[in-house]
């Protein structure tokens, strides 16, 4: 190995937790001298020729090496996991597992959300979720095993520079709102709906992926925190400390919505406090909605779900669904003018609320 080549090593060691910053600035400037860092390791730190082969061979760890699977390639890289696909020896079937990222392992909060996601999704069966087949530790990793999907989520295919036509966006969110209404039955919330956690499978399926800030109904958050992603977050949310609501994730599904068919989001900040004042305070607006030619029931439908106050918003994902399907049916008697807006032969239904 070069200098170069260890001294990269070197910093990927303290990334992945294997060595604080104290170690590696004892090491680095005897590896800048030309001195190999894995006789270093040994003699300095006492780690055995075996463990720095398998650092070396794994990525500093990176790449999961569990007893009975032969790891395929990496699908995605959250926050605190990996998800891999991987080859299951003893069945012979494909399934992805997630994976606890080392430098994770300090943080009991982390471990234990880790850990009750797999179980929930293991207890969860909908054709909208990933299913879940277990937790597992091998030494100090934990991994979850879970259903494979191919597929790509979407802000993958925003990112792509692909907003989605209005229909094709109404008939991902309501697959996602069967879905949550699924999860409501079971008093769950997901408080973390978003592009990046809705996946369509290559045929087509819409799958919600990643249930790691999922709560009980009317489970609250700690004092002045917000749970979720900042651009996502419901008023109630980005004030912080607020109790678990239905309510709060149909908004988030409504700014996914918006996302979806304008191709940006509706609030947007270099910082993240401005975004969570922004939704506070500030009032949708978008010429966009307004000018693409969509129809009036869709504007309808993202500013209800997007309605600041929560009593405002649509009050059940039933609720949600039957609108949404009711569109969806009456499509076909929608007349089209030639610039492209859709004019209802009859206003909009209008709920009480």
């Amino acid at each position: 190995m070069t200098a170069a080549e260890d001294t990269r090593f070197l910093a990927l060691l303290v990334h992945r937790g294997h060595l604080d910053r104290a170690q590696a600035e004892f090491l680095l400037p005897l590896v800048k001298e030309g001195q190999g860092l894995d006789r270093l390791l040994a003699a300095q730190i006492g780690w055995s020729a075996a463990e720095i082969a398998r650092l070396r061979r794994t990525n500093a760890g990176e790449i999961p090496e569990i007893p009975g699977y032969d790891v395929i390639a990496r699908l995605g890289s959250g926050g605190t996991a990996d998800v891999w696909r991987a080859l299951e020896k003893k069945s012979g079937r494909v399934i992805a597992l997630k994976v606890l990222k080392p430098e994770c392992l300090r943080s009991d909060a982390v471990r234990q959300a880790f850990v009750r996601e797999a179980r929930l999704l293991e207890s969860l069966e909908h054709p909208g979720l990933v299913k879940g087949l277990g937790i597992a530790k091998h030494g100090s990793t934990y991994f979850s095993r879970l259903e494979c999907i191919d597929g790509q989520t979407l802000l993958e295919i925003l990112d792509q520079g692909r907003p989605f036509a209005e229909q094709e966006a109404l008939r991902i969110v309501l697959a996602v709102a069967e879905t949550m209404a699924y999860m409501a039955a079971k008093d769950l919330v997901h408080r973390d709906v978003k592009p990046g956690n809705i996946m369509l499978d290559s045929a087509g399926r819409v799958r919600l992926i990643d249930l790691g800030f999922a709560a009980q109904q009317d489970q609250g958050a700690a004092a002045g925190s917000a749970v979720g992603t900042v651009a996502y977050l419901s008023p109630e949310q980005a004030r912080g400390g607020a109790a678990a609501d239905l309510r709060s994730d149909i908004y988030s599904l409504g700014v996914t919505l918006f996302h979806l068919v304008v191709g940006r989001l509706p609030f947007e900040s270099s910082q993240d406090s401005e975004v969570l004042r922004m939704q506070v305070t500030q009032a949708l607006a978008s010429p966009e909605l307004k000018s693409r030619g969509f129809s009036h029931h869709l504007v309808y439908f993202v500013q209800k779900m997007m309605c600041k106050e929560a009593c405002d918003r649509y009050q059940s994902w039933s609720e949600l669904i039957d609108d949404i399907q009711a569109q969806l049916a009456g499509r076909a008697s929608l007349d089209f003018e030639r610039e492209g807006t859709a004019r209802p032969k009859t206003p909009p239904r209008r709920r009480r609320f």
